[in-house]
Formats: structure tokens, sequence, C-alpha cells
């Protein structure tokens, strides 16, 4: 408000009025901005939740490789187990044929036993004849016999040794024949029974060792498989509760999700209602605040009337904020066709700062709004209001001429039509007025 200059007096029935307006209207939007904090506050768990899964589905991940990994062991040790036993039936096979072997050798052996004893026992029965008969030999051998015409006792006894020998001899060559070729063929035996022994207890020995050493293999081999079929299952139980922790966490998500979508959709009906009660509020604030004509102050603060001011001149629009103009500008304002000889009104209320011409943009009004805000009109033929002049809104502040005035020739593009050039300020810089023009019902605050 400019020095020097008073508000003037406020109805007390528009303070209680415009109070108790906007204690409602705070209460009003209390409720959306709750259910907005209340979905973030939903997101923010629905967030927490989704990093819980995802470490989730990456122990799931895991453990799936582990329990790969052990069924993979587990048939390879399977496998080994499978070749092992094998070996160990072929082990069993070749030790069963050796035994077999060594039972034939046994009996024969034992064949050739008996007949060493048969042949033993014709020897011992026969003892004594062979007895005379090498005493026989050995007296002969000791005494050669007499010439035979010397003495016929000697021929005698020589012809008594003759027959006895003749007698004796070929049986005892027979029996000694015989005898020499069974022994032989039994030391024979023996020897071929004792080297196959031998070999025989080798490969025994053999078998023993590579039976004991598969048997220790099969034995590792199954305590491998059965620490890791029992690994196994335990992963399989682990994968199980972390897939059974994975659901109910995806259907905690769903769950926060639908009710995200919920409080979403409430904070969103919540905020359109706000905003309906809101405008309507503040409509209801700007027609108390404009109901006085005889009010020497503004009723409501001009931040409050964003989205409610009507229009200053009746027409349509030429250029928006921030159109290209010319020597690659921007404009910093906007520009309305109208008819000539329109009028050209305050949008609020407000003090005027300037009235007058201003260089080539023909007169001009400059509205201080309060709260660092002012509204600057340009273009016009004429203006009727003077510096230091409280204005109210709807209050008609100048006219425009017949033709293009200032504003019209800088800004071009009228074709001939007055032009109206609007430019809105905040702490000395240009704004976008779009958002302050009433949308509907542009004459409702009209005082």
């Amino acid at each position: 408000m400019p020095a020097g200059l008073s508000p003037g007096p406020v109805l007390p029935l528009v303070a209680v009025q415009l109070g108790f307006v906007t204690g409602a209207w705070a209460q009003d939007t209390a409720e959306p901005d709750d259910r907005a904090r209340e979905a973030e506050i939903k997101r923010s768990q629905r967030a927490e939740r989704d990093a819980e899964l995802k470490a989730v589905e990456e122990r799931l991940a895991r453990n799936a490789e582990v329990r790969s990994r052990l069924d993979a062991e587990i048939r390879e040790i399977r496998a080994d187990r499978g070749r092992l036993n094998a070996a160990l039936i072929e082990a069993a096979r070749r030790s069963q044929a050796i035994e077999t072997r060594v039972a034939a050798i046994e009996e024969r052996l034992s064949v050739l036993a008996s007949s060493e004893q048969g042949i033993r026992r014709s020897l011992d029965g026969r003892r004594g004849l062979i007895g005379d008969v090498l005493a026989a030999l050995q007296r002969m051998g000791r005494r050669p016999p007499p010439a035979v015409l010397v003495r016929p006792e000697d021929v005698l006894e020589a012809v008594r040794a003759s027959i006895l020998m003749g007698a004796v001899i070929p049986e005892l060559r027979l029996e000694a024949e015989t005898l020499a070729a069974d022994l032989g063929e039994l030391v024979r035996l023996r020897e071929q029974t004792a080297a196959e022994r031998g070999r025989v207890a080798a490969e025994f020995d053999q078998l023993a060792g590579e039976r004991q050493r598969i048997a220790a293999l099969v034995a590792a081999r199954t305590a491998r498989e059965t620490a890791a079929t029992s690994e196994a299952d335990a992963v399989q139980r682990r994968g199980t509760e972390i897939g059974r922790e994975a659901a109910s966490l995806r259907e905690l998500i769903d769950r926060l999700e639908n009710e995200i979508n919920a409080a979403s959709r409430q904070a969103e009906e919540a905020r359109r209602s706000a905003e309906a009660q809101s405008r309507e509020t503040r409509e209801r604030m700007a027609q108390l605040a404009f109901r006085d004509p005889s009010r020497l102050a503004p009723q409501a603060a001009f931040q409050d009337l964003r989205g409610l001011l009507p229009k200053p001149v009746a027409g349509s629009q030429l250029r928006a904020f921030g159109a290209p103009a010319s020597l690659g500008q921007q404009t910093r304002g906007e520009s309305y066709l109208a008819r000539p000889g329109a009028l050209v009104a305050a949008p609020a209320d407000g003090w005027v700062a300037f009235s007058g011409p201003f260089l080539t943009f023909g007169h001009m009004v400059i509205l201080q709004m309060g709260g660092g805000y002012h509204i600057l009109l340009a273009g016009m033929r004429r203006t009727d209001v003077v510096r230091g002049q409280f204005v109210l809104a709807g209050e008609p502040v100048g006219v425009l001429g017949d033709g293009p005035e200032g504003a019209a020739t800088v800004l071009g593009d009228g074709n001939g039509q007055p032009i109206l050039y609007v430019e809105f300020h905040k702490d000395g810089r240009s704004i976008d007025p779009g958002p302050w023009w009433a949308r509907t019902q542009v004459n409702k605050v009209r005082g």
C-alpha cells in the first residue's frame, strides 16, 4: 500500500465471516494431505518390501544353484558307486574261479596221495623178499662165486643163487621201474602243486587287497552320497522356506500395491474435492471481500485470489506469456484483442501506483496489489484513475481506442484492432498471469 494511504475500516461481519471460511478451508485441505502422506508411507513400505523380495529371490537363486550342484555330485557319486560295485562283482567272480582251480588241484593231490600210499603198501609187503635179494647181491658183491670145476658145493650154491636171481630180479625190476615212474610223477605233481599253490596264494592276496580297496571306496562314496543327499534335502527345505517367504512378500507387496492404489485414489478424490471446496471457499471469500463497494482496502490477500481474477477486458487472447516476440525476445505478459472503445477494469482491489502515457505503450496503469504484487495494463487511449487512488475489482481504470494505440504498434498482429497488454509482477519480476484468471464465471467477483 502506498505511503500515506489508509486501508480504511474493516467491517466486523466481513472479518468474522472471512475467519470462519478460512478456518473451514484449512480443515478441508488437511484431509487430502493426510491421505497423500498415507499413500507415500505405503509406497515407502512397498519399496522396502521390494528390496526384501529382491534379496529373497537372490537367495532363492543361489539355493537353486547349490541344489543343482549337489544333484550333479550325487549323480556322479552314484555312477562311481555303480562302477565300483561292478569291480567288486568282478573281483568276487575271479576269486571264485581261483577257488575252483584250487579245489581241483587239491582233488588231484588227494588222488596222488592215495596212489602214493598204495605204492608204499606194496613196497612194504615185499620188503622181506627185497631184503633177501639185496643181501644176496651184497654177498655176491663182496665174495664172487668160485670156478665151477673147483668145488661141487660151490657149483650148487651158484646154481641156487642163479635160480633165485632168475626168479626174483625180473619181478623186482618191474616193481622198481613202476615205483620209479610213480615216484617221479608224484614228485612232479608235488612241485606243480606247490607252484600252483604259490600263484593261487599271490592271486588271493591281490584279490583281497583289491576287494578291501574297492570296499573302502564304496563305503566312502556311500558316506559322501548320504551326506550330499542330506545336504540336498536341507537345501531343498531351505528353498521351500525361502519360496514361502518370497510368496508371502509378494502377497504383502500386492496388498500394499492395492492399498497404495486405494490411498492414491482416495487422496486424488480428496484433493479434487479439496480443490473444488477451496475454489468455492476462495470464491466465497472474494465475494465477501468484494461485497462492500465502499471498502477502502482489499479484504482478501492477493495471493489467495489465484484462479479467481476476472480478465480486465472482454476480448480474445492474442499472445500468451512467454510467446516469441521481436528480436528473439519472449513476451513478459499477455495481450488481448478487444473492440474499439472497450472498457478496461481492474482485475482486483489495489492502489494506483502509476497512471498516464508511457513511452510507446500508450496510456498505462500500474496497480499495486500488496504482498509484492503489481499488475500493469497498457495500450489504452486514456486512463480514468490517478496515482494513489484505491480501485475496486471490476472498477474501470481506462478505455481502449478506436484503433491501434501504442501497445498495438509495439506488439503488432492486431489487424488494426485495439490491443490491451497485461503484465503481472512479483517482487519486481514478471510472472505468468494465466494461472490467476478465473476459468468460469469471470464476472462473479466484480463489485
